[in-house]
């Protein structure tokens, strides 16, 4: 091996050495949603508090960047490195249609440049730490998949998505010596679009043949990860971007999803850096509590309407984050626009952040114990307007508090 070689596969396992694990979307036919399957699994990582990340490798028709409302938007570079576009600033997406100029233009590459830019995609973007990577494959065998594995070595495994028609599991049983010809791991077996949701009953109804993934799974020794139906909600969040995990996140559907990440998550692999997170607990931080020699910093969440303090946390239009240092000392203020409001969303979107303590006018009690199972503090009945003086106060010991203006 030349010297700029070793030069590049030293910097590619530095690279690497700050991924805790990668799961290797595949599916041995098109059509079977394998790019929604991928998307949305990284966003339900995400929301359980996972720092993730989403490689779309599909070099000839990148679905990942519609997907995710990012379709026009553009990567950056800065010292010769790829910047990744961040998702509500916690998921981090590269894409080769985040590299186009426009969405129309075709990309006519033999195999050796494909393999050249994955090296790319992996070797000279600022992924800095994440606990997942997902990378989303065009479907087959072919240079995509085969370049991902091999660069990885034993860092990935692979989740692989089927239908339950037969046509569709005998392309799967490919996939399944794919792996085991190159010894990447398998984490399981994903069956989608296996029975439709109604939109009017929300019945779910097998239109199609259902069990082939389950059946596949249990003739190879493979763990099956779960199903997940035909939901119209799906095709709809697609079409107008709308993130499925976010907007969707209480139906039938999502918490198949969630279901299936649970068993994602318990798949342990020799040097994986994957936590629960979303089972660990800790104490609420408290700077009160602490002995003056082990004085920590501090990241506050304000809900803002309009600039000042929020009466109620759900009716927040940005959060101020307010970075403290270890004296007490305010250091950095900034406002950020959450995203959606939907139920369960902001406390694990706010733990990633980096969050320790939320003062609020108000917060009902539920959300209140999701935000302690982050090991967020919360303080309500706060009174006062401007974000950086309530922080003030508070760190004083001066705040003054009322009754929870939406305790229900």
């Amino acid at each position: 091996m030349s010297n700029e070689k070793l030069t590049d596969e030293i910097a590619l396992q530095k690279k690497l050495d700050r991924i805790g694990h990668v799961f290797i979307v595949l599916s041995g036919k098109g059509g079977v949603g394998k790019s929604t399957v991928a998307v949305n699994l990284a966003l339900s990582l995400s929301l359980r508090g996972l720092r993730t990340g989403i490689l779309d490798v599909d070099i000839h028709g990148p679905s990942v960047p519609k997907l995710l409302g990012l379709a026009g938007k553009k990567v950056g570079v800065h010292n010769e490195e790829i910047i990744p576009i961040e998702v509500f600033g916690q998921i981090k997406v590269v894409s080769m249609g985040l590299l186009l100029e426009v969405n129309e233009q075709a990309v006519i590459w033999r195999g050796p440049m494909k393999a050249n830019v994955i090296r790319e995609f992996l070797q000279h973007v600022a992924w800095g730490d994440l606990d997942c990577l997902v990378v989303d494959c065009p479907p087959g065998t072919g240079d995509e998949p085969l370049s991902v594995a091999q660069l990885l070595g034993a860092r990935g495994s692979a989740i692989i998505v089927t239908t339950p028609q037969q046509i569709a599991t005998i392309d799967v049983e490919k996939c399944i010596t794919f792996c085991r010809q190159l010894s990447l791991p398998i984490t399981g077996i994903i069956e989608n679009m296996s029975g439709f949701i109604c939109p009017h009953c929300g019945k779910e109804v097998d239109i199609f043949s259902t069990g082939g993934g389950r059946k596949l799974a249990e003739h190879y020794g493979i763990p099956f990860l779960g199903s997940i139906p035909l939901d119209p909600d799906i095709v709809k969040s697609g079409d107008e971007e709308q993130l499925y995990m976010y907007f969707y996140s209480k139906t039938k559907t999502a918490e198949k999803f969630d279901e299936i990440v649970d068993k994602t998550m318990s798949f342990e692999k020799p040097g994986s850096d994957v936590v629960r997170k979303d089972v660990e607990s800790k104490p609420p931080v408290d700077p009160h509590s602490q002995d003056k020699d082990k004085e920590v910093s501090m990241k506050f969440a304000i809900p803002t309407y309009q600039g000042k303090l929020c009466a109620h946390f759900g009716h927040c239009e940005a959060f101020a984050f307010i970075d403290t240092d270890g004296e007490g000392r305010i250091v950095n203020e900034n406002y950020v626009t959450p995203p959606p409001h939907e139920p369960g969303l902001l406390p694990p979107w706010l733990a990633q952040q980096g969050v320790n303590c939320i003062i609020a006018g108000g917060m009902g009690s539920r959300a209140q114990q999701l935000f302690a199972q982050q090991g967020v503090r919360v303080v309500t009945g706060a009174q006062g307007e401007y974000p950086r003086v309530v922080v003030e106060q508070y760190l004083k010991g001066t705040l003054q508090t009322g009754a929870n203006t939406c305790d229900h």
